[in-house]
Parts: structure tokens; sequence; C-alpha cells
């Protein structure tokens, strides 16, 4: 049963790391559709986890403000539309109060919380992701090597935290809310992506030395808390996993934890750095 397992979350794991790099190297609109999607989905996982008896989120109106967000970003950051049409983003966030004004639903404020929440905490930090091979707005710009390089050090992260906890783990990281983290499986994450980012740095000259290591320490520290702050959440929701799109690895959201909560914090260092420069 546990070969079965593991067989089944390593063909799992590979077609989504196929799906993430192949829509970065072929083009820009197919990164743009799959990112979509997977705030979608994310998102309907948010809301399906969330829903009760007490609490009723917009999922008709999430869906429709995700789609608006990635259309309208994608085409901002490819320089098809000028940026101030992300703007309608304010209306159509607030037409979320006036839709619970008429539903007749218990408890409106958690309703529309929840609804919000999901789209600030899955549907804004994915959308970012578009700007990142284009942080400068340039015309006809989509630098690869920054998304893939992303992706790389949040899986490095990820793989040698595991790997190097399992093996070596005895300090609780966090152990209110996740139990099996610990200090020096982060430590091997740490190293790991430092090397990795040096590595890249060889490889994509969009970023200096520097610049990748710095990245990588975003990733790392932020990626982490991500990954901690889904826990909380299922924790306080008592499940197991978001959902069970992807097997042997639960929903999207157990896998895109680390990039939701990584994502802002690099969109807004590589906008400083492009500012500095």
């Amino acid at each position: 049963m546990k070969l079965n397992n593991f067989l089944t979350r390593t063909l799992t794991g590979t077609v989504y790391v196929t799906l993430i790099v192949a829509s970065i190297l072929i083009h820009p609109l197919f990164f743009y559709i799959v990112f979509a999607g997977f705030a979608i989905a994310g998102l309907i996982e948010f809301y399906n986890i969330t829903n009760s008896d007490k609490i009723k989120p917009h999922f008709f109106t999430g869906m429709f403000i995700t789609v608006v967000m990635f259309v309208f970003s994608a085409n901002s950051a490819f320089n098809a539309i000028s940026l101030e049409y992300l703007l309608i983003l304010v209306p159509l966030s607030f037409s979320v109060f006036i839709f619970e004004l008429f539903r007749n639903k218990q408890n409106p404020l958690q309703n529309i919380a929840t609804t919000l929440l999901g789209l600030f905490y899955i549907a804004l930090p994915l959308s970012l992701l578009v700007f990142i091979p284009n942080i400068s707005l340039e015309n006809g710009v989509f630098k690869k090597g920054l998304l893939l390089g992303f992706f790389i050090l949040i899986w490095t992260n990820d793989t040698f935290a595991y790997l190097i906890g399992v093996k070596f783990g005895k300090n609780k990281l966090f152990e209110r809310v996740s139990p099996k983290k610990s200090w020096e499986g982060s430590f091997g994450g740490f190293l790991f992506s430092i090397i990795v980012a040096y590595i890249l740095s060889l490889f994509f000259i969009d970023l200096n030395t520097m610049e990748w290591i710095g990245m990588a320490i975003i990733i790392v520290v932020f990626g982490s808390i991500g990954d901690l702050i889904e826990s909380l959440f299922k924790r306080s929701l008592n499940i197991k996993d978001s959902g069970n799109i992807l097997p042997g690895h639960g929903g999207i959201l157990d896998r895109l934890d680390a990039v939701l909560i990584a994502a802002p914090f690099v969109f807004f260092y590589l906008l400083l750095i492009n500012f500095l420069i």
C-alpha cells in the first residue's frame, strides 16, 4: 500500500512539475491559462473547505473576479493594456457586499470576509506571478529564467527541508501548527536553496549572483511561512488536505501553499531591484 502511494505521489508530482515547466517554456499565454486554472481550482477548494451551515462564500462572484483579475493582469504584464485597467478590481471586489445584501443568508460578515479572503490569499498572489517575467512592463518581454528560477527554488526548499528533516530533524520548528517540521529541515532547505541560487545565476543572467541569493532567502523564509499558514488553516478546519484533485498530494492548495505567500514578496523584491537599477 505504501509503495502504491509512493508511486501515485511520484507520478502526480511529475505531471504537476512538468505542466508548470512546460507552461513557462512553451508560451506566455499557456502559462497565464495554467495559473488561472490553478487559481480557480484553489479558490473552489478554499470555498469548499470553508463552506458550512454558518458560512456561505460567494462561489460564482469569486470565480468571476478571479478570471477578470487574470485577464487584466496578463494583458497588463504583456503591455497590451494600461496597468490602470486593473483598478476595475476595486468595484468588482466591493460588489460582494452588494450581492450579500440580497442573498438573505446568515452571518453576512463571515460570508463577505471568507469570499474576499479567498481572493486575497489565492487569486491575487497567483496573478502577481504573471508580472515576474516582465517586471518592467516592456513590450514583448517574457524572461523565462526568472519564473523557472522562482519555482526551482520553491521546490528545492520544499524537497530538502523534507529530506533533511526526516533524516536529522529533532528540534521542532512550529509544533503547535505543524509537528513534523524541524529546524534542521529548515536549515537544510535554506542551505541547498542558496547553492541552487548560485547555480541559477550561472545560467540565467537576468539577476546577478547576490540577487538570486536574495530571492532564495525570500523564498525560503516566506515559502516556509506559507506552508505553515496552510497547515494552520487546515488544523483550524480539522481537515488533512485541502482537496483531492492531486492523487497522493491532496488539493492544489497543498501544492501551492509556499507559492501563495512567497510570490507577493518576490514580486516586490524584483520591483525594488528594477526600480533601483
